[in-house]
């Protein structure tokens, strides 16, 4: 299939077609992105099945050569990819079906100690119904075993691939276990999910603040389960952290990055992720309102709108020819700056967040690289939803703009 065919698809699934009679501007921009994640995959493809970690571009579009190599975003790719159609997916994966992806991803399954990269795993093996589930399974309790703090990206991710092969195999008491790690993190107004489950992972000083991702997986995992096994708690949950973070979402749609999880305020916005706005937060919203909790379609729209009009930056966040997008945009602070002063100030008094920084470090600068994860959850989120979750067959539609 070439790229120039691909570029001129219009997409059918349940969600585009939805957004193509609510809000056709923003079904159009789906396209494009859905059309970009089909040009820029095969582009991040290595030889022995995994994918790289990013591709970096100039100003002026030229593209370098695939850097790193990642067995989660090769996880995420597969998770995109398996709602293609066999074509398109030997043409996105290089040569290879998902489910052929899936076995070399497998099979190097023992040389990660990641916890999230065998969450991952084991959650694409589940969607693909494929045959290494099981070892999947063995890999990820043994490097999930024993007490202590956790990472609530990676307990979100353990719990959705749980909750995805929930069908396949018995692990009802896993799903308890990771369930009840991850509500009982929850602290102060128990709105928003900090970005560890205890002490001793990252310093004091931060250890209030939870990213973006740390509330969109956890929102994803347990609207899952709700719609799964029927978990009330589960869905009020997702619901409050939904509702709080729509709240305080940008005058032009962004979603914010670090929050105060004892308040449920935001400590820092920037950087912005492409990512976030057209995969991530639709992604777990969507869900949380197919399995019958709160609607933010509004919150969606505005979030995608930001793609073609950030007023942070003035150049492109969309490279229709290689396919790829601008992958955030960031305050022109060195190492971090103001996250860290921000984190530290609202340690000791929440809200305090030093207003001067945002004029000394404008948030003018973008990061001109792009991941392979961004389109994986980008096809997974407009291609798929909550009644598909371990489906393979494509429900893509393969028209073409005439």
């Amino acid at each position: 299939m070439d790229s120039a065919r691909t570029r001129r698809l219009i997409w059918s699934a349940p969600r585009q077609d939805w957004l193509r009679e609510s809000e056709p501007s923003s079904a159009a921009l789906v396209d494009r992105l859905l059309n970009m994640a089909t040009i820029g995959l095969p582009g991040m493809q290595l030889p022995d099945g995994t994918v790289c970690f990013t591709r970096r571009f100039s100003a002026d579009g030229d593209v370098a050569p695939p850097e790193g190599r990642s067995l989660r975003y090769t996880a995420i790719s597969l998770l995109g990819a398996r709602h293609l159609d066999k074509d398109m997916q030997i043409h996105a994966l290089a040569g290879r079906t998902a489910a052929q992806g899936c076995d070399n991803l497998v099979a190097q399954l023992s040389t990660t100690a990641s916890v999230g990269d065998a969450a991952l795993v084991v959650w694409a093996a589940a969607a693909l119904k494929h045959e290494g589930l099981e070892p999947a399974l063995a890999r990820l309790d043994a490097l999930d075993a024993g007490a202590g703090p956790r990472y609530v990206v990676e307990l979100a991710w353990i719990l959705a691939a749980l909750v995805a092969a929930r069908s396949a195999v018995d692990v009802e008491g896993r799903i308890e276990r990771t369930r009840s790690r991850l509500l009982d993190s929850l602290v102060g107004t128990r709105q928003l999910f900090g970005h560890v489950t205890g002490p001793g992972l990252v310093p004091r000083y931060r250890s209030h603040v939870g990213c973006f991702a740390d509330q969109v997986y956890p929102i994803q995992a347990l609207a899952r389960l709700h719609a799964s096994v029927g978990d009330a708690e589960a869905l009020a949950v997702a619901n409050r952290c939904a509702e709080q973070i729509c709240a305080l979402q940008g005058g032009a749609g962004q979603w914010w990055w670090h929050y105060d999880s004892r308040t449920g305020e935001v400590v820092e916005g920037y950087p912005v992720y492409s990512v976030h706005q057209h995969a991530m937060a639709p992604m777990a919203l969507l869900d949380l309102a197919e399995a019958g909790g709160r609607s933010e379609s509004a919150a969606i729209r505005r979030g995608l709108a930001w793609m073609v009009d950030a007023p942070e930056v003035s150049e492109p966040l969309m490279l229709d020819g290689p396919g790829l997008t601008v992958r955030k945009a960031a305050r022109n602070d060195p190492r971090k700056l103001v996250r860290g002063v921000r984190a530290a100030t609202t340690s000791v008094r929440p809200g305090l967040r030093l207003s001067a920084l945002d004029r000394l470090y404008p948030p003018i600068e973008v990061d001109r690289e792009c991941r392979p994860y961004e389109f994986g959850w980008m096809l997974d989120c407009w291609l798929g939803g909550v009644d598909t979750i371990g489906r393979t067959e494509p429900p893509v539609a393969d028209a073409e703009r005439r």
